[in-house]
């Protein structure tokens, strides 16, 4: 192994390594370590003051969190020449800290390997390219890309080829199978496709993912924005997972030919699905984790006569109203922006699937209808029950949910909302534009 390295360090020219985990946002934090201290990264880990980042649970008088490095992570940065990248795990006084997101994940992903099973998950990340205006205020890059119907637009995709080409050729170097790339439903909006992995895999990936676009937009004088709802009119910045449970000999445990719906899914699939319905409103928390992704979640229309966010907490074959889509033998979870922390949603969807397999939870029939134009009536009548709309509502149900508060560690449950209810004071007692040219002279 010690030859390996060092021959990876030596072909690559890396002068330093990047140890990086994320805050419970989902940020990525990093240290900057010289190349030979990287096996002192990965057995003692690199020094953080957890204090000084965002909801790792520590006070300033109390111990160092220590990010330790795996090495099955270990790769070049490619638009940072010299620079390579190891994911960490947080420790504390010598073992897993609780309120570290990836040490979360793995706890769930070895409850699965326990039973001979892997979460293989294929993500679907949505971004915004923004330029910044003098006055600091943000405009689009590309100012032609003003179609009302955007969406695959052969000149929106063309005049962004230079980021998009850079970013793609990077997660190439990184061995990413990426296999398409489109302009989405919003100007300015793109989508990046990569062969799925694992759950931890497609985390560590993603986290890798926004790392490199935002750095190489801003090489190019742009801005890459994950925001979840950036235009009020215009569709928002999802990030589907495509989800299925392989064995130990990679068959998917969720295909089954001789589903009696058409949709190919097994029992376990059913009751995994089952699972994600039943807990929705609390996963709504981890997977819409801002006051902005509720401008997302929202049922009506934008400026292209298309809306994809799932409001409604149901499932059905190929039906992208709804929170759960069935392509065929696997689930796609519709809810999830792109502003989410990664580790949590994939520990969350883990747990609530498994509490649906455990419990033999039934999803019920599949709702293979239009959500978007039934009226409230019709849903009532129909037992379909609706997302929280605001992030204030999600905190609450997430709050009460016993069962992915017992799974996931109370310590990371308690701390997010902790951080996530501070957030929505801010925005609450925020004076918005809206509000002062509505009420300045109202009354």
């Amino acid at each position: 192994m010690s030859h390996q390295i060092d021959t990876f360090i030596e072909d690559n020219g890396i002068k330093y390594i990047l140890a990086q985990f994320v805050d419970i946002h989902g940020v990525a934090k990093t240290k900057s370590v010289p190349a030979h201290c990287l096996m002192d990264v990965v057995e003692s880990g690199a020094g953080f003051a957890g204090f000084a980042v965002w909801g790792l649970g520590m006070e300033p008088h109390g111990p160092d969190f220590m990010a330790r490095g795996d090495l099955d992570t270990l790769s070049i940065v490619p638009w940072q020449p010299g620079y390579a990248r190891i994911v960490c795990d947080g420790h504390v006084n010598g073992k897993p800290h609780p309120y570290d997101s990836r040490v979360v994940l793995k706890k769930q992903v070895k409850l699965l390997a326990d039973k001979g099973w892997t979460l293989n998950t294929g993500l679907e990340p949505e971004f915004s390219l923004f330029k910044r205006n003098s006055d600091g205020s943000l405009a689009m890059v590309d100012d032609s890309d003003v179609l009302d119907k955007p969406c695959y637009d052969y000149k929106g995709l063309s005049r962004s080829r230079e980021f998009l080409e850079t970013l793609v050729e990077s997660l190439q170097q990184l061995d990413f199978d990426v296999y398409q790339i489109d302009h989405e439903d919003a100007n300015g909006q793109f989508e990046i496709n990569y062969t799925y992995g694992d759950a931890l895999e497609s985390a560590d990936r993603f986290t890798m993912v926004r790392m490199a676009a935002g750095e190489i937009a801003n090489d190019l004088g742009m801005v890459c924005s994950f925001m979840p709802k950036p235009a009020s009119d215009r569709t928002g910045n999802g990030m589907h997972f495509h989800l299925s449970i392989a064995d130990q000999d990679g068959n998917n445990l969720f295909h089954d030919d001789s589903d009696a719906n058409g949709m190919g899914l097994s029992k376990l699939a059913y009751h995994f699905t089952a699972g994600l319905l039943h807990h929705a409103k609390a996963l709504c928390a981890f997977a819409a984790p801002t006051v902005n992704s509720y401008k997302r979640l929202v049922v009506g229309g934008s400026a292209s006569g298309a809306t994809w966010a799932p409001a409604y907490i149901a499932y059905g074959d190929n039906n992208r109203s709804a929170m759960v889509r069935i392509p065929y033998g696997r689930l796609e979870f519709r809810l999830p922006d792109a502003g989410c922390n990664p580790y949590l949603v994939h520990a969350a969807l883990i747990a609530a699937g498994l509490d649906g397999i455990e419990r033999e939870l039934d999803p019920g029939e599949p709702q293979n209808i239009n959500f978007y134009t039934i009226s409230d009536a019709e849903r009532q009548q129909k037992g379909i029950d609706i997302l929280p709309q605001n992030l204030n509502e999600a905190l609450d149900a997430l709050e009460a949910n016993s069962v992915l508060k017992e799974r996931l560690g109370s310590e990371i449950v308690e701390e997010f909302l902790k951080v996530k209810r501070a957030e929505w004071i801010e925005y609450s007692r925020h004076v918005s534009d809206w509000e002062v040219q509505r009420y300045a002279e109202f009354f």
